[in-house]
């Protein structure tokens, strides 16, 4: 079982994180274990980095504001691979997994307002200010990477997949139901 990324499939091996992952992947096929391949979308909990601006105040900055992301719950993805490593047929599949939603950062912003009982909103970034922060903790390749995802949309974590719904026979958690689980990190 490996953890790759949404990114793996396309096989864009100049994009630093879908390179990180594509080769990790030919790595475990090539070993001639069994393997299962799980391919996330965005994970819900990348919320978590709102928590200093919220204790701040009531404005989230982030980037790729118009970027909407069908984003996933951890706990789904750790479903999904406790089914494939505890029931037969999965050994050779890789399974893209999304949520069920597709949001935009302001939407899930709202969410978190509603669940929290606040007054909150969304600024979105400017690209320079988001590739500012984000190369003050990640190597300018990875920054690269990931604005030719989402700025310049080489990666569509958008659409909602049934995989969740098909490997585990429940649909996926909400941003919601998430975010009223974790609630108490945000205050």
């Amino acid at each position: 079982m490996l953890q790759s990324s949404s990114a793996a499939p396309d096989g864009d091996l100049s994009n630093a994180v879908a390179r990180y992952h594509i080769l990790s992947e030919t790595a475990v096929r090539e070993s001639g274990a069994p393997w299962t391949f799980l391919q996330p979308n965005c994970f819900m909990s990348n919320a978590l980095q709102w928590v200093s601006h919220l204790r701040a105040g009531d404005v989230v900055h982030a980037p790729f504001a118009d970027v909407r992301v069908a984003t996933i719950d951890p706990y789904d993805v750790a479903a999904v691979a406790a089914e494939a490593l505890t029931s037969e047929g999965h050994e050779g599949r890789s399974y893209r997994l999304s949520g069920p939603e597709s949001l935009l950062p302001a939407d899930r912003v709202a969410v978190l307002a509603k669940v929290l009982g606040r007054d909150l909103r969304f600024e979105g970034q400017s690209d320079a200010d988001a590739s500012a922060k984000m190369s003050a903790t990640m190597p300018g390749e990875c920054v690269d990477a990931f604005f030719s995802f989402f700025a310049d949309g080489k990666l569509d974590e958008s659409k909602v997949l049934p995989t969740v719904q098909e490997v585990n026979g429940r649909q996926p958690r909400t941003f919601e139901q998430w975010a009223v689980a974790h609630a108490g990190a945000f205050r």
